[in-house]
């Protein structure tokens, strides 16, 4: 019990010097932190789930499917990183504000980033789908896979532009500390793609039978109305972030310098990591279309797994960034590390399950009499040992860096991305895929050695604690 203490007890998370009050109450920080994680957390999940059996309906068309969708992943995250980079500066900022309760300036940074988002939507998603067939290829797409990637793609980018603005409206409210609407838009969102899914992929009722097309038909349903919710949030007056149209495209420099001092460097960040994901997953699907097949199922499966993490992470960056706004960095430290233990416990849980129940969950993926599905299955069961492996670190690094990204200190995360997932990670997977010729395993075991290396760093800057000293 003593052990447990040490270990779980705000009193030993801070150093002596850090300390702003003789002692801290164990059971009030864990049920404070809990109240804002639980929405977050479920949220993730279920957002990992539905995607998770989306994939499932989708390998009902066949592994080549499943390598087609796969295709278009990095893709779109590439896109998706210029809006994700955006709604971390307005979470950072959101999240000050509302500790210095300056209701004003809240709104008006959401405003303008909301403002810029459209204009940016436009232009970049516009560009995606002018060139999704050479991009496509581009990214290891073949004969037998580009038919079904290239309108997948299209329509699935149609749909990123309503995403986009609801992740800018989501953002702000995770810094305000309300992480129920956001998780409640995504919950309503991925029912109405499932639904979807059901009815366009094979075509159940009156329904035209659409495939893979059928499921990016369903995707981009689920983000218009995602959007249309998110947006109906900030509507009522009595809320912490209420906007009117009228605020919409009034640019102010000031306003706009300070999103993009923290956004920029949460875009390089965004850029690096999308660069080494882009390379590895081309590297993948080089070695051949099966093979991209198994790699595409267990990143669906290691979803699961970052999902937990990714929801105590939203909850741990707006309590660090609402208590810095305090000027209570002792409270910020705290809820960081009890994140930290709260995630201890649930990779344990992920580790037995990755471990002992690989086989059942690859399975969930195959058609039954398949002919690639034995090599799929072993290999899938082996890597999923990989993952049990991997979790523990992949889980703490998503949360030390959710708690640096919600203090602003987005230059940090940069360059460990820079030299984590631009660099050692393609490299290691094109030594270990090719010259090694462990083949999809090798992009796992770089993995391995990515995610316990960016733990290390990340693990070093959250105890030094600079994150707290950066001004917002």
């Amino acid at each position: 019990m003593k052990l447990l203490r040490r270990l779980y007890a705000p009193d030993y998370m801070l150093k002596p010097s850090q300390k702003l009050q003789e002692s801290y109450s164990t059971g009030e920080y864990y049920k404070s932190f809990i109240k804002v994680a639980w929405p977050a957390v479920l949220e993730s999940f279920l957002l990992g789930l539905v995607n998770f059996i989306d994939s499932i309906m989708v390998s009902t068309q066949g592994a080549t499917a499943v390598a087609a969708v796969g295709l278009t992943s990095q893709p779109r995250m590439l896109f998706y990183a210029i809006f994700f980079a955006l709604s971390v500066g307005v979470t950072a900022i959101v999240s000050r504000r509302k500790g210095e309760n300056n209701r004003e300036d809240a709104n008006n940074c959401l405003a303008q980033a909301i403002s810029a988002c459209i204009i940016i939507g436009i232009v970049v998603i516009g560009l995606a789908i002018v060139f999704a067939e050479p991009l496509l290829r581009f990214s290891g797409a073949k004969e037998d896979t580009l038919p079904m990637s290239v309108p997948y793609f299209r329509i699935v980018m149609v749909g990123m532009f309503f995403t986009s603005i609801g992740l800018i409206i989501n953002a702000g409210q995770r810094g305000s500390g309300n992480t129920r609407i956001s998780m409640t838009t995504n919950m309503t969102a991925n029912i109405v793609n499932c639904i979807f899914n059901a009815l366009l992929i094979n075509g159940l009722f009156f329904f035209p039978k659409l495939g893979v097309t059928g499921a990016a038909v369903a995707t981009a349903i689920g983000n218009v109305v995602s959007c249309a919710m998110s947006v109906y949030s900030v509507s009522h007056k009595n809320r912490f972030l209420h906007l009117k149209p009228t605020m919409l495209f009034r640019f102010k420099a000031e306003s706009l310098k300070l999103i993009a001092k923290i956004s920029s460097s949460a875009a390089v960040e965004q850029v690096f990591m999308r660069f080494g994901f882009f390379v590895v997953a081309k590297m993948v699907a080089e070695l051949s279309t099966m093979e991209f097949a198994t790699h595409t199922i267990c990143m669906n499966i290691v979803n699961l797994s970052f999902c937990f993490g990714d929801g105590l992470g939203v909850a741990a960056s707006s309590l660090v960034g609402q208590n810095l706004g305090k000027r209570r960095p002792d409270y910020s430290i705290i809820y960081g590390k009890t994140a930290q233990r709260i995630g201890i416990c649930v990779s344990v849980l992920l580790m037995i399950l990755f471990w002992f129940g690989g086989e059942f969950l690859v399975k969930l993926f195959m058609t039954k009499g398949e002919p690639e599905a034995v090599s799929i299955i072993e290999t899938g069961k082996f890597i999923l040992k990989l993952l049990a492996i991997i979790t523990p670190a992949q889980v703490s690094q998503v949360l030390f860096s959710g708690c640096v990204r919600g203090a602003g200190d987005t230059r940090y995360a940069a360059l460990v991305s820079l030299v984590c997932i631009a660099f050692e990670r393609p490299v290691l997977t094109y030594l270990m895929c090719y010259v090694f010729s462990f083949g999809v395993v090798g992009a796992w075991l770089a993995m391995l050695a990515d995610q316990y290396l960016r733990l290390a760093f990340m693990a070093h800057r959250f105890s030094g604690g600079k994150w707290s000293k950066v001004k917002v």
